[in-house]
């Protein structure tokens, strides 16, 4: 079923009128399209008024509006089009050549993520070629002068960018699409190997079987992780998020088809990577109180789960098959949504503006809308077809984001305003739009075969009195032929006829037995979110503090308040107060808050427990008394750049040295710091005796040849800057696996 959260306002009043087609009507807003006589509309919503001039593709429907809308995407993709590209930050600001899609009116350059999710959505079957040039444009050797291959570049981000932020394999979700040209095959298979490996090696947590990093495209940390992240994003770069390992599940399957194509041996390795990390994302992620899978889930000295849902990594993990079929039908019933549509992240953050908190994203929207076709979910499709259409026709553009409630591009309410962040002609926006007329409504795949699930809510609007409705690509003609009954809740292919250049479907309901529908059939229910008031419905409760362990003896204990859960080691506890005895080991806790049937984010973890400082900026020595596992984490300073962007991250490699075994290593990053913190953690299995730890050089993106033009910090044209004011090492004794497991 399709979870909705509603307004007391009828839907009825939200549609489009079927009456005057050429109209949109939602919360009290009003846009016309009319057609002109060289083939092109005018647009109209409020005071604005838009021409739009005759495209190349062209829909012949029943709403003139839906016509306009389809040939105001293509226009402005046809804008997004550059010779140069430019940012302040980069080249001082001059322009760059190259003949790329631009991201947005106001952001007119080339980035990893944005042009890697239009790829796919459409524009790799729409302008192959400019679409290759910008993802080429994103491809970088390294200058550091010892690390070979091709790597895709990381952009700008949290903490000093990669490893904190680690999406940057969703360029070969986009590579995918265009790897019948073989220079670019081969550039493909070039980035797929070093990226691979260099995240396996740096990103990869082999304990917990999933790639660290933060969620892909939600990277405003405040927004959707707890707010004490807000000047400290070590923990973002020690947890899992659902959706950049979802993306590294997609690289390592193309990694294994491209492998195979060359008859490469590390096909079967990609395959067991992929395997493997499809089984811990479900075993993980999912949670089955609330019917989805999370968002993000903490680090593996304290793996809790997050009560923080988001639509790009479900719609994700639907579309990559890496969920069951029965858990991606019901994570993406189960999902909310409200009038404007899908809201990006479930439940909303009451002290945080508009952006990612509170908003509905258009190229979230067309993802959610292509896993609804693969689950056969009517009323998500329905959905979010009208989402789009209603957010592009009011707004008189493609724009980057809306407030959730109203699909407004701007709401007033003081320091919770926003969106903060937009843009006019977003490429990902853009792109979105055109999927959702492409497949969302005709069924028309990137491969060319043709597959429309239209749910039959839709047909009064679309077919209007017609008794077909036609989407001309420019090179095929595609007819859907109404059928005389209207049952059920899909309409799908009944016969498919192909003659020249015209592909003509009979349509015909699907078995209601087969669809997901909304409680009460495929009506969605109205709301009663109101944003000015917390409602428990939207917002979570407030995050807690922190716990605050007292110790007596060998006793430690934690009391609980009142509607609070008290987790320890990544488990909730049942007692409170919650007293356990000094074991020796290190154990880690925090709280959440619990109101209705909503929770909190969690609190800042406390740990407890020997934890030993060994002072030094390179080397170390300790000795074990026992053969013990150890949770290492280095203290540090990073002031090379700001919390929410850069590109020196300091990444290093410590290498530990025991008698008589071979030496251990593992990645710590230090992501930029407002003063002396925690860098991520690493776990090793010591022997007893004396160990010897020392660092040696990583890699951030700093190294990267494309960085060599960045001047919006340090590491980019004064070279690169991979370093950190390093003052102690922290070591402490932790339970081994059997102790876990017990």
């Amino acid at each position: 079923m399709l979870k909705m959260i509603c307004l007391t306002a009828a839907l009825g009043a939200a549609m489009m009128s079927t009456a005057a087609a050429a109209d949109l009507t939602f919360d009290g807003r009003t846009a016309r399209a009319d057609a002109t006589a060289d083939g092109g509309f005018r647009l109209s919503s409020g005071q604005a008024a838009v021409a739009i001039g005759a495209q190349p593709m062209r829909s012949q429907t029943g709403s003139v509006m839906f016509d306009a809308l389809l040939a105001l995407a293509q226009q402005e993709l046809a804008a997004d089009r550059v010779e140069a590209i430019r940012d302040p930050a980069f080249n001082q600001g001059n322009p760059v050549p190259c003949a790329c899609f631009q991201t947005g009116e106001r952001w007119p350059y080339v980035w990893t993520r944005d042009v890697s999710f239009a790829a796919d959505l459409a524009l790799s079957r729409l302008d192959p070629v400019r679409t290759r040039q910008s993802l080429q444009f994103k491809l970088s050797a390294a200058r550091d002068g010892h690390t070979p291959g091709l790597f895709v570049a990381q952009d700008t981000g949290s903490g000093g960018s990669w490893p904190i932020s680690s999406d940057r394999v969703v360029w070969f979700l986009a590579a995918r699409g265009l790897l019948d040209s073989t220079p670019f095959a081969s550039q493909t298979w070039e980035a797929l190997q070093a990226t691979l490996a260099q995240d396996r090696a740096m990103v990869f947590d082999a304990r917990v079987g999933l790639y660290r990093g933060e969620t892909s495209f939600l990277d405003w940390r405040e927004q959707t992780y707890p707010d004490w992240t807000r000047e400290d994003v070590r923990f973002i770069g020690d947890s899992f998020a659902l959706s950049t390992n979802v993306l590294h599940y997609q690289a390592l399957r193309l990694a294994e088809k491209m492998a195979r194509e060359v008859g490469d041996e590390r096909a079967v390795a990609y395959a067991g990577w992929a395997d493997a990390l499809a089984r811990q994302i479900d075993a993980r992620f999912w949670r089955e109180d609330a019917g989805m899978y999370m968002s993000y889930i903490g680090e593996a000295a304290h793996p809790v789960p997050y009560a923080k849902y988001d639509l790009l990594g479900i719609s994700l993990g639907v579309l990559a098959d890496v969920f069951p079929a029965d858990r991606a039908r019901r994570a993406l019933a189960s999902y909310p949504a409200v009038e404007g549509g899908s809201p990006v992240v479930w439940p909303q953050e009451a002290q945080q503006p508009i952006y990612h908190n509170r908003a509905v994203w258009p190229f979230v929207s067309a993802y959610s809308l292509r896993a609804a076709r693969r689950v056969d979910d009517a009323a998500r499709i329905r959905l979010e077809i009208e989402s789009l259409m209603r957010g592009s026709a009011l707004a008189g553009s493609n724009m980057e984001n809306y407030e959730m409630r109203r699909l407004a591009v701007h709401v007033d309410e003081g320091a919770l305003s926003g969106p903060v962040v937009n843009s006019p002609r977003q490429l990902w926006s853009v792109a979105g739009y055109l999927s959702m007329v492409l497949e969302g409504v005709f069924g028309v795949e990137a491969d060319g075969t043709v597959a429309p699930k239209l749910p039959v809510a839709l047909v009064p609007q679309l077919f209007g009195t017609r008794s077909s409705i036609e989407l001309d690509d420019g090179t095929t003609r595609y007819i859907l032929k109404r059928p005389r009954t209207l049952d059920g809740a899909l309409l799908v292919a009944k016969k498919i006829v192909r003659k020249g250049n015209t592909v003509t479907v009979q349509l015909e309901p699907l078995a209601p037995s087969t669809t997901a529908a909304a409680p009460g059939g495929d009506t969605p229910r109205a709301s009663a979110f109101r944003p000015d008031q917390a409602n428990p419905n939207a917002f979570a409760p407030a995050t807690p503090a922190a716990p605050r362990p007292q110790k007596r003896g060998k006793t430690w204990t934690v009391v609980v308040p009142a509607n609070h859960q008290l987790w320890q080691d990544g488990m909730p506890v049942a007692t409170t107060p919650h007293t356990f005895t000094d074991d020796g080991r290190q154990h880690c806790l925090s709280l959440t808050r619990r109101d209705g049937a909503l929770e909190s984010l969690h609190s800042p973890t406390t740990c407890v427990g020997p934890q030993q400082r060994l002072a030094g900026a390179t080397a170390w020595t300790w000795t074990a008394p026992t053969p013990t596992r150890v949770r290492v984490r280095l203290r540090y300073d990073n002031p090379n750049g700001p919390i929410n962007t850069g590109v020196t991250a300091a990444v290093k490699q410590l290498q530990v040295q025991c008698a008589g075994q071979p030496e251990q290593r593992a990645t710590l990053t230090m992501p930029h710091s407002v003063g002396p913190q925690d860098s991520t953690a690493a776990e090793f299995d010591l022997p007893k005796g004396r160990c010897r730890f020392s660092l040696a050089p990583g890699f951030n993106m700093s190294a990267l040849e494309h960085f060599a033009q960045y001047n919006g910090g340090k590491g980019g044209r004064d070279g690169v800057l991979n370093a950190a004011t390093v003052s102690a090492l922290m070591i402490a004794p932790i339970a081994g696996d059997a102790e876990v497991a017990r």
